[in-house]
């Protein structure tokens, strides 16, 4: 496992990233497992007053509920493989988590928009870890004070990037479309909710 990150270039906050922390015969297996045994569902959320079906598939585990965009996901039990990945992560992002939020990108249609993961629950500058199996897309950020101010992570497989405090407070992050043929990923993003 890569124990020493790189450190992500963005003002005001602190992210790191952990190249392939889960070896790449690891990331295949656990791929593949998460793909099969996850209960991935198509989620409705709401934007601007109307229902909007989500481009990617989703499910959560975790300890408490976890509501954005109008959508609450329910506390659910923690099925294997996940409590192992979330103690590596949590090993490296020295923070304890108590839910994920998994995401699978089928195709290059499938995408995440601008957003930060800065719901009330997570409190007010909450650390967020994000581990990716399968292909590799573009992971952007934007400074939410200044839309020309953008960066793009390479993340890969068995990456894991821990956004750190700032991050949320003053960057939005994204995956978006693209035309070119890709596989699929999976993303899971650790958090700690504070409050219900």
């Amino acid at each position: 496992m890569t124990a020493t990150p790189e450190r992500v270039a963005l003002a005001g906050a602190e992210a790191d990233h952990y190249r392939a922390a889960f070896p790449s015969g690891e990331a295949d297996r656990l791929f593949a497992v998460l793909r099969r045994e996850l209960d991935w569902r198509e989620a409705t959320i709401r934007l601007f007053g109307r229902a909007v079906t989500q481009p990617r598939l989703s499910a959560w585990y975790g300890d408490a509920p976890y509501t954005y965009s109008n959508l609450t996901w329910p506390a659910r039990p923690w099925p294997d493989p996940l409590p192992a990945i979330k103690a590596r992560v949590e090993a490296l992002a020295g923070q304890s988590f108590n839910g994920v939020l998994a995401n699978l990108y089928r195709d290059g249609r499938d995408s995440m928009g601008w957003h930060a993961d800065d719901e009330a629950e997570l409190g007010p500058d909450p650390v967020v870890a994000s581990v990716v199996f399968g292909t590799a897309r573009r992971f952007l950020f934007k400074r939410k004070d200044d839309a020309h101010r953008k960066l793009e992570v390479a993340l890969g497989h068995g990456d894991i990037l821990v956004m750190g405090p700032g991050t949320q407070r003053h960057w939005l992050h994204a995956v978006p479309k693209t035309a070119k043929p890709v596989g699929e990923r999976i993303n899971l993003t650790f958090r700690l909710i504070t409050a219900s």
